[in-house]
């Protein structure tokens, strides 16, 4: 009795040892785990731009800005950078006009549909982790969507026909009533509005697109699509000022925007909705944003390579777009990628010359197409296409 005794206590102080053994292990795991998390770097190492290049084109950058933003009127940020390296930056004017707010280089500024780009980042890094697939049906992740044939890839290439929910509201929305994301969803499923066209057929660029795509980030993550952008896009890339607009945010605290006339752009019913727009960002942000979409460690060189090509070949011209990238392509040309964005007074441009590693940001906040005119200053470090007119 006394020898089963002693079994006994001695296997039950077996398990309790090889158990704190096991829960130590899986702690030196974890720790590991985020030891090596930490460790990684999502931003590229770029070689040392040519001290003399560089002076050159700094020349040429303070020319153009000058000459074509019109410093005396530009009311925003503005940043040219080689190599990830800043050749030049600005800030210029007031982020609040009546209260005399200056605009500062860490102001965060609505940046309209340049939102798309890291809309778009967001669900390829999910797409590189298997939590989606660029070729299933959207209605896998959104079931109460009405539409047969429609995958994620055609949301981020504006080849679903999906119309664009600030045309379909107008009849089936109380205008006075803020609309959310699952809002659009709901109307969808409703009325069952009729497609432009049948699903990848042809480009239509459709904000309802994104605001489907930031529903499956939030189906995926189980996070709000605020926070899992912090934690895919904004975290990693140390993008510091910058955030998605939601119903918490202080409405009189953040940057605000103006018509060309400097009047006071009021916030409407379509202001809620995010993914295609309300992210609010700096250039120096959207410089750590450039970046990541040259590091391996970010985004796969497959995922980056789908994402740089165009799509749409119907028919002949030189404007096409990617996922969440928009270019211009000419015969004997460099590709120029870039992304403009328009939301009330909001104007932006951010570009990218992947041949030369130069990143052009134009931010304003008092309606402005000067910032658009950017792609004349590519001009100036590569072979890329040119167009006389603002775009």
């Amino acid at each position: 009795m006394k020898n089963n005794y002693l079994r006994y206590f001695s296997f039950f102080l077996l398990l309790i040892v090889v158990s704190c053994t096991t829960q130590q292990a899986r702690k030196r795991a974890e720790l590991k785990r985020l030891q090596q998390k930490e460790a990684i770097s999502y931003l590229p190492d770029f070689p040392a731009p040519d001290k003399a290049d560089l002076k050159t084109k700094q020349k040429q950058v303070l020319t153009f800005y000058k000459e074509v933003l019109d410093p005396q009127n530009f009311n925003g940020q503005f940043l040219v950078a080689k190599n990830g390296k800043v050749l030049f930056i600005c800030s210029k004017g007031y982020s609040n006009i009546r209260e005399k707010k200056k605009m500062t280089l860490n102001t965060p500024m609505h940046v309209a549909s340049v939102s798309k780009v890291a809309t778009a980042l967001a669900i390829l890094r999910l797409v590189s982790k298997k939590q989606i697939f660029l070729d299933s049906d959207v209605r896998w992740y959104l079931p109460d969507l009405p539409y047969k044939g429609i995958t994620v890839r055609m949301l981020l290439n504006h080849r679903s026909g999906i119309p664009y929910y600030g045309y379909f509201t107008f009849k089936t929305w109380h205008l006075g009533k803020t609309l959310y994301n699952r809002n659009v969803l709901k109307l969808l499923n409703k009325y069952k509005f009729p497609l432009n066209f049948p699903p990848d057929t042809k480009f239509a660029y459709s904000n309802t697109n994104y605001a489907l795509l930031a529903l499956i980030i939030e189906k995926v993550t189980d996070q709000s699509f605020p926070q899992a952008m912090k934690t895919l896009v904004f975290e990693p890339l140390k993008m510091k000022n910058t955030f998605i607009l939601d119903r918490s945010t202080d409405l009189s605290k953040i940057c605000q925007s103006y018509n060309a006339s400097k009047r006071l752009e009021e916030f409407d019913y379509l202001d809620a909705v995010y993914g295609d727009k309300n992210m609010y960002t700096t250039a120096l942000d959207l410089l750590q944003m450039d970046k990541g979409t040259y590091s391996e460690n970010f985004l796969p060189d497959s995922l980056r390579k789908q994402m740089f090509k165009g799509y749409s070949y119907e028919h002949p011209g030189k404007s096409n777009y990617g996922l969440g990238m928009r270019l211009k392509e000419e015969v004997g040309k460099d590709t120029y990628f870039f992304h403009s964005g328009w939301w009330h007074g909001n104007t932006a441009c951010y570009a990218t010359l992947r041949n030369d590693t130069i990143c052009i940001i134009a931010l304003s906040n008092v309606y402005s197409k000067r910032v658009w005119s950017v792609n004349r200053l590519a001009m100036n470090f590569g072979n890329y296409p040119f167009q006389f007119q603002f775009e």
